[in-house]
């Protein structure tokens, strides 16, 4: 690679990542302003820890992030299936659109459809639903690009000695699809647990997930406590996005 190109891949990644080592140093700032570094200290992850707010918060964000991803992975599992054993044109637009769309356009569709079709009132309810209906299509992309690359002779082979439908999905099928159905539920699970745009349309009064406490928190300043959720809501994230790319690390090389 030239050094021009060197340098810039730099600059790039240095434009998305320094800011969020920033984050993750001033977390330990002993500062209240958090304007300059004064010293190092880990007050205010105790005083996190002790803030009732942010852990309804956070439980609310982890109990939806788990319950939504679980059903999506489900259900996406069947689209992806579905994709690869009947290639229409119209069933993969139905599944992948939510993955297109705009956030922002999904949030206020779904409030629409909340409020003024299913007269609904917005909670945890709605905020599940939300989160199931965009975290379906990356399960199905997930799952349909497992399936793309497998040997479509070792499901011959057991229609061909006897197997029932249901014996090929659960003895070939199922242990194949696995790593990805893995992935599919840790992405799911990453995409949740980080979301705010839609979820800011579809929460009610009484809901509140971990991003809307945090927006909540810095419309006054940022403090450092908010540096703190944000570094282990970061920490968080990575893990899940390493263990997800570990199960399936052809998705991200594009084989197929």
């Amino acid at each position: 690679m030239k050094p021009w190109l060197w340098a810039a891949t730099l600059l790039v990644y240095a434009f998305l990542y320094v800011p969020l080592a920033i984050v993750a140093l001033f977390s330990f700032n002993d500062s209240l302003l958090n304007a300059q570094w004064v010293g190092f200290t880990l007050d205010w992850y105790r005083k996190l820890f002790a803030d009732e707010a942010m852990l309804t918060a956070a439980a609310n964000s982890l109990f939806i992030a788990l319950l939504s991803s679980s059903i999506a992975t489900v259900l996406g599992a069947m689209a992806g299936i579905a994709m690869h054993r009947w290639r229409t044109r119209w069933l993969p637009l139905l599944v992948i659109t939510p993955v297109a769309m705009p956030e922002i356009l999904l949030g206020v569709s779904l409030l629409l459809f909340f409020r003024q079709v299913l007269d609904l009132t917005l909670g945890f309810f709605s905020i599940l639903i939300a989160h199931i209906t965009f975290s379906i299509g990356f399960v199905a992309i997930v799952v349909r690009a497992r399936l793309a690359g497998m040997d479509e002779s070792l499901f011959e082979a057991a229609r061909d000695l006897g197997a029932t439908p249901w014996q090929t999905f659960r003895h070939i099928t199922l242990p194949l699809i696995l790593p990805a159905l893995t992935a599919g539920f840790l992405m799911s699970f990453t995409l949740s647990i980080d979301d705010f745009v839609i979820t800011f349309f579809v929460a009610g009064v009484g809901v509140t997930t971990l991003p809307l406490q945090i927006y909540s928190m810095i419309k006054v300043a940022v403090s450092p406590e908010v540096n703190a959720v944000s570094t282990l809501l970061m920490a968080l994230t990575a893990t899940l996005i390493f263990f997800a790319t570990r199960l399936a690390p052809e998705l991200l090389k594009g084989q197929r």
